[in-house]
């Protein structure tokens, strides 16, 4: 095995005094920030610093959202997550989600991994996640418009919150406007409300005028394939261009998948039918026309990108590179041995999966 020397990925220097340290690590389950500097490349930057994450606040190793101080930038982002990636021994489903997410044809943030240190102190290896927001749209060169995050399991295209079967309290529920003006969460109330009321005979006309529908079912593949649990009715964001008005999904938070959960626990291959769920993904797939297309594009990426073959070189490209800093990380060292067979893991996992979406797709 090949291993990479740790000079190969950057080293994000945070320089946080430690008044502003000890606000910091007072509550982690609050949204507090402090002024600190960010060092990366011998160059300086003025952010704040706070934590992020749901969950996983309460780990031991902590995620945080960096935010530049106006009018500075980092690679055009004004602002980026660096997770931690606690639960995912091979701190590689993340980013190799997005890579195959871009592979496909759809939108999703850049990765990349980093040493980070606070104050000289190495706290191990990160992924540098970048944020979906305005200077997202701007570095594609995409037009301006509206961006909403979905914050909870109420973000499933139904008129109910999930299990409960309770009548959501507004149709926007289970989201976050990120960019745009507030009126813009209209637009995500008359689509909610559309998908739940339009007839079927009407639905593949009237859905079009508001979805970008083969870009929503290349976002519903990528989520399959991967099996992220929590992709279908959370973890995505929503693009709204002004010109267009229609709307793009963006995945999001990917490292609960290629066969783990959330908590970086083995999950089956076959947890997660082909037609994943939600209200929207099942009314488009009893559309003829978009069930045909939906079943050919995932049978051709099956066959193309969607391959141990595929995505295995890259796998092990990333792995032997992450190794020499996995095994400085003070809360993952100890994991090297799980570290080192994750990428065959990964493997079977895809190739037991692909077998398994193909033999669905054939009842269909």
């Amino acid at each position: 095995m090949n291993t990479y020397l740790t000079d190969t990925l950057d080293h994000y220097q945070l320089k946080v005094t430690p008044e502003a340290l000890a606000i910091l690590q007072m509550d982690s389950t609050i949204d507090v920030k402090v002024s600190a500097e960010l060092i990366i490349n011998q160059q300086s930057y003025k952010v704040r610093l706070s934590y992020r994450g749901a969950h996983t606040r309460n780990l031991p190793k902590k995620s945080y959202l960096v935010q530049f101080t106006d009018p500075d930038t980092y690679g055009g982002q004004k602002e980026f997550h660096l997770n931690a990636e606690f639960h995912d021994p091979s701190m590689l489903r993340n980013r190799l989600s997005f890579e195959f997410f871009q592979q496909i044809g759809v939108l999703a943030p850049t990765a990349q991994h980093v040493m980070l240190y606070i104050n000289d102190e190495y706290q191990g290896l990160y992924l540098h996640l970048e944020s979906v927001d305005e200077k997202f749209l701007a570095s594609r060169s995409l037009p301006n418009g509206s961006i909403y995050y979905a914050v909870s399991g109420n973000a499933n295209f139904s008129l109910l919150r999930p299990k409960s079967e309770e009548v959501k309290p507004t149709l926007h529920a289970g989201y976050r406007l990120k960019h745009g003006n507030d009126h813009t969460l209209e637009y995500i109330s008359q689509l909610v409300y559309l998908i739940n009321t339009v007839k079927r005979v009407d639905f593949e006309q009237t859905i079009s005028e508001y979805l970008q529908v083969e870009k929503y079912l290349l976002w519903l593949i990528g989520a399959v394939c991967t099996q992220n649990f929590d992709g279908f009715i959370h973890n995505y964001a929503m693009y709204l261009p002004d010109d267009t008005k229609r709307f793009e999904m963006i995945p999001w938070d990917y490292d609960a998948t290629w066969g783990r959960d959330c908590n970086g626990v083995m999950m089956s291959y076959d947890f997660i039918d082909a037609e994943g769920f939600n209200t929207l993904s099942a009314r488009l797939l009893d559309v003829p026309p978009f069930k045909k297309w939906y079943k050919d594009r995932v049978l051709d990426i099956l066959e193309t990108t969607y391959t141990a073959k595929t995505l295995s070189p890259r796998l092990n490209h990333l792995h032997d590179k992450l190794r020499a800093a996995y095994l400085q990380d003070p809360y993952k060292k100890n994991q090297i041995h799980t570290f080192d067979a994750e990428p065959e893991y990964i493997s079977t996992f895809i190739e037991e999966r692909r077998k398994f979406l193909r033999r669905q797709l054939r009842s269909w």
